[in-house]
């Protein structure tokens, strides 16, 4: 190969950077512009530069190699055939429709996944990366970058402990243009003092604490479990999806030191009596200082959700605190729920699930809008005016084989800024409920605390 200026000076042929006043995305005007796309229409050069990525790397570290969407791709499709290491591809967005995948290609869990970029400038794109790619339990240690704009990423991501290998920077292609009469000196000053101004220096985003959304809550079951998590040190709700009221009992019973709430789904109880069941549920709930979620997913029009809600032997409006409601009868289906706290199903953990990102934008509206509405049941992150809880956690960080896909506590509270962990079978499931709880109960308020750590990052 030609050595690596002859090399850059090929590139740059393809017209890779643009010098004059550009506004970025940031809304900051630049006087260079980086498109590194036309690289993959020339394939003696794309064949080049996959191999000088390679050289830098200790190849014998990775399993898989995957492109950050989209101009990297074509770049890591040609280091993964001249490497021979097996390639995955992500996707800026899940499809939906067939598998709904965001991560597409052969893997398996455990393998280190090294992360091809075009450009790096601040690092935030590779930030929001990073965590789809471990959610899939692949590792992500090293990041393979062609140009760095030396605007703070390669800082801010080797800060978080990632290795960072950097082909090229703006300062030495400057260099190079400079050396041969492509840049003035009066050019490369302006760029100068364009890197020494436009040091990018955000802050990460952070969550609020139970105390911030305590002072914030507007509904009575808003405050009271926010009160509950402060008091008991915890963010658990056990989901008892057992169907006896003797499972029922016994489990409240053994968990309800360690929860927030108890979510039940009243209807599979097979020998429900309302003085025999909920009496003596009610009881421990008041014993044991936690509330009931009812799950029913209420989801029709108005008139038949209150129906349902008041009436028929459940009787759900007698002892419910909060309820779990779609969203799709409306606005107005939300108003029978007066005495209650309604979380709406914004998103579910079914794999394949129709809750698709128009879906959540819509429901989110009426969510925010309604005042029976304290939250949100929600695979994503969700605004911050609405407490999010979030289903199919579990420690072992894997599906069941019939669609329910899991999350570990520190995925949800670092990633989505969950506010409080639903777990089923990880605790009912159990030989051992209760040191099950105390685990959930242990882990979940860690990784709580963890995710309120504040640090301003250079980036």
């Amino acid at each position: 190969m030609e050595s690596k200026k002859e090399f850059f000076l090929e590139c740059y042929k393809l017209g890779i950077i643009k010098f004059g006043r550009f506004t970025l995305k940031s809304g900051i005007e630049s006087p260079f512009y980086v498109d590194l796309r036309p690289l993959a229409s020339d394939p003696k050069i794309l064949k080049n530069l996959a191999n000088y990525l390679l050289e830098m790397l200790p190849l014998d570290n990775f399993d898989l190699i995957c492109g950050v969407p989209y101009a990297a791709l074509p770049m890591a499709t040609a280091m993964s055939l001249e490497s021979y290491i097996p390639l995955i591809i992500k996707r800026k967005e899940a499809k939906s429709y067939g598998t709904k995948k965001l991560i597409e290609g052969i893997y398996q869990k455990g393998q280190n996944c090294l992360l091809v970029e075009d450009v790096i400038t601040s690092g935030k794109s590779l930030l929001e990366t990073i965590p789809e790619i471990e959610q899939e339990d692949l590792k992500v240690s090293d990041i393979v970058v062609v140009l760095d704009r030396e605007q703070g990423g390669k800082q801010l991501l080797e800060g978080k402990g990632y290795r960072v290998h950097t082909l090229f920077n703006i300062s030495e292609v400057c260099h190079i243009l400079q050396e041969t009469g492509e840049l003035s000196d009066e050019e490369v000053k302006r760029i100068q003092d364009f890197l020494q101004g436009n040091h990018i220096q955000f802050e990460e985003e952070t969550r609020s604490s139970y105390e911030q959304k305590l002072q914030a809550a507007q509904h009575s079951v808003s405050k009271k479990l926010l009160e509950t998590a402060l008091t008991k040190k915890s963010n658990l709700i056990a989901s008892a999806d057992v169907t006896t009221t003797h499972e029922l009992l016994e489990l409240a019973e053994k968990v309800g030191p360690h929860i927030i709430a108890l979510k039940t789904h009243i209807d599979i109880i097979s020998d429900f009596e309302y003085e025999k069941t909920i009496t003596p549920l009610k009881a421990i709930a008041a014993k044991h200082q936690f509330l009931l979620m009812e799950d029913r997913k209420f989801a029709d029009i108005g008139n038949t959700q209150e129906l349902q809600f008041t009436s028929g032997v459940f009787k759900i409006t007698d002892w419910a605190d909060f309820v779990t409601s779609q969203v799709i009868g409306g606005f107005e289906s939300l108003d029978c729920f007066k005495n209650v706290g309604v979380v709406a199903i914004v998103g579910m953990s079914s794999k394949g699930a129709l809750t698709t990102a128009s879906y959540r934008e819509e429901a989110l509206k009426v969510a925010l809008s309604h005042p029976n509405v304290i939250g949100g049941v929600s695979q994503n992150k969700i605004p911050e005016d609405l407490l999010l809880f979030t289903p199919g956690v579990n420690l072992a960080d894997s599906g069941d084989g019939k669609g329910q896909q899991y999350n570990t506590p520190e995925h949800v509270f670092k990633t989505l800024h969950t506010d409080f962990i639903i777990v089923g079978r990880g605790i009912y499931k159990s030989n051992d409920p209760e040191a099950s709880a105390i685990t959930y109960k242990t882990e979940g308020w860690n990784a709580y605390i963890n995710s309120l750590e504040k640090k301003a990052i250079q980036g």
